[in-house]
């Protein structure tokens, strides 16, 4: 939902305030176009903004939503590949899809269209959280403005959101605990993910988790489900040499969705126009910038930082900094001859065999990288690598004609839940922002 938020001012059916349904992906199973939480709105008079399967599964969402408006209540669609029925509805990818579909504002508390234009205010580079319960037996949003310091156990608007007026102080005080424990690393993480909760006994009396059809009768309660959605400030990347490898990596790292800052301590490089498209320029030497940054806590765990000036006076300095600081990345740009000497200068200087192996050098993937722009897609060939292997999926860099199995990583858990589970999704992400 938070990826519709900047178009959302311009599109027709919000300004002119029609009534519109909001499709989003609650489970997906196997390979599919689009991650947890991927959303489409969809107006009365059947305009669409977003996609959630690149056009395989659109249009039966379309006359879902369509259906949803005028019956008034949330529904549940699923959607996979069926080889016996060439003209059923399906994803040709052979995943698996779970559309929650809810008409906006009609659940009290619920998200309505002038809410949605409130959160396109703030922008793409802004913090912000979005929580919905999206089970069958409940509904309504909760927006957070400032997702790192959000505190669940002490947010009256969640209470309200997990229906907890209703139910005793010993189970309500459970609830709470257990929301706090799976919504907060979500939140201050800038992440993605389905939390569900076991719901308090006897309160959803005979009413049971939906199932696909054709798979057996639905047994259990259906769990409280809330997807999350949580948006930090960009991660920052921090390129530390202007020359022309700087200059390839600069608009390749913003395309991955990340704020950089080109640091030279030679005036005269770091002030050519071409790197004037860097959020931030610097003129300083590379290891007083970082540490000064570190100081200040302008840089956190989702940082990278790219070591191109290959030169020992800047390297070792550098590199000794960046691998004492808990960075999410550290490569250095040379030949395997000037690693091996820059691997003897650290330990030289007091580094620890533990920090090293930390070090991407040489920096990048093998791909056969030769110009400045083919380094640059190898350095941010191995920053997807390394983030989605943080996200605990496998990664492996070779071809994907080569490879069997499903593309993405990840499956959708449909079995009952006796306690608290949450599947978390995390792909640039997600999200599609950096380290979220």
């Amino acid at each position: 939902m938070l990826d519709l938020m900047p178009s959302l001012r311009e599109w027709q059916p919000a300004v002119t305030g029609q009534r519109c349904a909001v499709a989003t992906v609650v489970g997906a199973g196997g390979s599919v176009p689009r991650p947890l939480g991927t959303s489409m709105l969809v107006s009365e008079a059947g305009d669409v903004l977003g996609s959630l399967s690149g056009g395989c599964v659109e249009g039966a969402v379309v006359e879902a939503a369509l259906q949803a408006m005028h019956d008034g209540g949330t529904r549940r669609e699923f959607f996979g590949y069926s080889a016996e029925d060439a003209f059923a509805v399906g994803l040709t990818c052979g995943g698996e899809l779970e559309i929650h579909i809810e008409p906006l504002g009609s659940a009290p508390g619920g998200l309505r269209l002038e809410n949605l234009r409130s959160l396109a205010g703030p922008g793409p580079a802004s913090a912000l959280a979005l929580i919905r319960r999206v089970d069958a037996n409940g509904g309504g949003a909760v927006v957070i403005p400032d997702p790192a310091s959000f505190r669940a156990d002490s947010s009256a608007e969640l209470a309200a959101l997990l229906g907890l007026a209703s139910t005793g102080a010993p189970e309500a005080g459970r609830l709470a605990r257990a929301a706090a424990a799976q919504l907060e690393p979500l939140l201050r993480g800038g992440r993605t993910g389905l939390v569900r909760l076991a719901p308090p006994e006897g309160c959803l009396s005979g009413t049971t988790v939906p199932q696909k059809a054709g798979t057996g009768p639905a047994t259990g309660p259906e769990p409280i489900t809330l997807l999350v959605e949580s948006r930090l400030p960009p991660a920052r990347l921090l390129i530390f040499g202007a020359n022309d490898f700087g200059a390839a990596l600069l608009p390749a790292a913003q395309l991955l969705g990340y704020h950089v800052t080109l640091c030279d301590a030679r005036p005269a490089f770091a002030s050519q126009a071409r790197f004037a498209g860097a959020e931030q320029v610097v003129t300083a030497w590379p290891h007083r910038f970082l540490a000064e940054e570190a100081a200040a806590r302008r840089i956190d765990a989702r940082t990278v930082a790219c070591v191109l000036t290959h030169d020992p006076k800047f390297d070792i300095p550098l590199l000794r900094t960046a691998l004492g600081l808990d960075l999410a990345y550290v490569g250095a740009m040379g030949s395997r001859r000037s690693h091996r000497q820059r691997v003897d200068s650290l330990l030289a200087a007091g580094v620890s065999t533990e920090d090293l192996s930390r070090l991407h050098s040489p920096i990048g993937l093998d791909l056969g990288a030769v110009t400045p722009a083919e380094v640059a897609v190898s350095i941010t060939a191995e920053l997807v690598a390394s983030r989605s292997r943080s996200a605990g999926a496998s990664v492996r860099a070779s071809s994907l004609k080569d490879g069997a199995g499903p593309i993405h990583a990840g499956s959708h858990h449909t079995g009952p839940l006796h306690a608290v589970t949450t599947q978390n999704l995390n792909t640039p992400q997600h999200q599609e922002t950096p380290w979220t």
